[in-house]
């Protein structure tokens, strides 16, 4: 997911997408405590996404106190 795209959502889609994404990370931490996981660049990928949607998340916050 690239920051442009992320920009461009609400408030509440990033707050959706952030749950979302946080679902699967937990997915992947149990795929892979199990065994099963088969994508391991997947993990580094979701968490980098977290940050990235954290970020700019902030950012319009903080842009709307100002």
């Amino acid at each position: 997911m690239k920051a442009s795209d992320i920009r461009t959502k609400t408030q509440d889609q990033l707050t959706d997408e952030l749950g979302s994404l946080k679902k699967e990370q937990f997915n992947l931490r149990f795929q892979k405590a199990t065994g099963q996981l088969e994508k391991t660049a997947r993990v580094k990928q979701v968490r980098k996404d977290i940050a990235r949607i954290k970020t700019i998340a902030a950012e319009k916050a903080a842009g709307k106190k100002a």
